[in-house]
């Protein structure tokens, strides 16, 4: 084994290392889940040196400037303030979803108008419309980290795959008997899985446009699924009121997840795949172990429906959006609550962390989209403006552009 070259992950704090064994190009990452910038830098790569063969004592200076780069973006401090840059008459009809490419450079747009629309960040500028869909786009994705293809799943029961340089599409993914809801990527982008009305979750080969699998076991409708990072799990969640956790390479079934007494609404892996977070209608949010199945905290404390879920990119804290108006966040670790963020008029249907985990967007039927303090719960600002409902809203990678998407037909740029 022969180390190349190192490179720098900011969101989540690590180190990739680029190496080369049997002749072949490898990759793989040191996590720095837990650095702060009072983390001491001798002492870690004293730790890294005993458990990483491909840094050896030469190395040692090269890794240490690469930690002090980590905590100096870790340290420093964030007091920006968002303004509206675009509102852009995006659709003829109401908005699904939104999504940013990696570096934020560019961001699609769903709609009932049956289209997706591929925008320019910088300049507000329509790059592409990617159309051929008989009905909703409901769910849409960009392949992170590489961003050049975009999927769209429709309730016309197809999911496309389409260039996000060219708009061309690929593949059409046809053998759901209902409307598709949700969808991801796997890691590596060769995978994509959709999760439909119609009970299942199917994996597709993105390179052949192949039905791979096709998951059986639900008795309800999917509505949320995720890949964990290493990509051989995923995870499923349904109006049956149980999650699955299935295994990719034999698309079987691990875990069944049972204990939300409703309807699941959202579910999220971690980034080191230990847990996994779920939302449920039955008004809690519940942390599971990937490994065992088994339940450890329930996330009571909501009034109404938990709508959204999500982990901050270090694994360390949840994030749940609740029909009741509030928004809460909890510590993995414990369970314990450790801000309750009030202020919302409506519903918050959809709830995410910045990638530096130090704030909070949320999104709301009250028209308003929120900032808030995660360590304080504090209300940083209210993003107004829109005329109708936000049903979805994004960060870029470097957390300074979000996106806002509204049943008004329209979408913000907020830098």
């Amino acid at each position: 084994m022969k180390l190349k070259r190192f490179l720098l992950r900011y969101y989540p704090p690590g180190i990739i290392l680029e190496f080369e064994k049997g002749g072949e190009l490898k990759t793989k990452s040191i996590d720095l889940l837990d650095l702060s910038p009072g983390t001491d830098a001798e002492g870690l790569i004293e730790e890294i040196r005993r458990t990483e063969p491909l840094i050896t004592a030469s190395r040692a200076d090269q890794v240490k400037q690469l930690i002090l780069r980590l905590q100096e973006k870790l340290g420093q401090q964030e007091d920006r303030r968002f303004y509206l840059f675009k509102a852009l008459q995006a659709h003829i009809l109401p908005l699904t979803n939104v999504a940013f490419n990696k570096s934020g450079s560019s961001f699609i747009t769903g709609s009932y108008d049956r289209t997706c629309k591929i925008w320019d960040t910088v300049s507000g500028e329509e790059l592409h419309t990617l159309e051929g869909h008989r009905n909703v786009v409901y769910a849409i994705a960009f392949n992170n980290p590489y961003g050049d293809k975009i999927a769209t799943g429709s309730f016309d029961k197809t999911c496309k795959l389409w260039s996000a340089e060219t708009g061309k599409c690929y593949h059409t993914f046809r053998g759901h008997t209902a409307e598709i809801v949700c969808l991801a990527f796997n890691p590596q982008s060769s995978m994509l899985a959709t999760g439909s009305m119609d009970t299942t979750a199917k994996l597709w080969d993105v390179q052949t446009g192949e039905e791979l699998a096709t998951l059986n076991g639900h008795s309800a409708e999917i509505i949320a699924l995720c890949f964990n990072t290493a990509g051989d799990q995923l995870v499923t969640g349904s109006f049956d009121h149980t999650v699955s956790l299935w295994d990719i390479p034999s698309a079987r079934r691990i875990h069944t997840l049972i204990g939300h007494r409703g309807e699941i609404s959202s579910v999220q892996f971690n980034w080191n795949c230990s847990l996994i977070v779920t939302g449920s209608m039955d008004k809690t949010s519940k942390i599971w172990d990937s490994h065992s199945g088994k339940c450890v905290a329930t996330l009571a404390g909501h009034e109404d429906e938990v709508l959204d879920v999500c982990f901050d990119l270090t694994g360390q804290l949840i994030a749940t959006a609740s029909a009741d108006g509030t928004a809460r966040v909890y510590r993995a670790s414990s369970g314990e609550c450790a801000a309750r963020l009030e202020g919302h008029e409506g519903e918050i249907s959809k709830i995410c962390f910045n990638p530096q985990g130090s704030r909070v967007l949320t999104a709301s039927a009250d028209k308003t989209a929120r900032l808030w303090d995660v360590a304080s719960g504090v209300c940083l600002q209210v993003l107004e403006g829109h005329t109708d409902e936000i049903f979805s809203s994004a960060f870029n990678y470097e957390g300074d552009t979000i996106i806002t998407g509204s049943k008004d037909n329209t979408c913000r740029i907020w830098r």
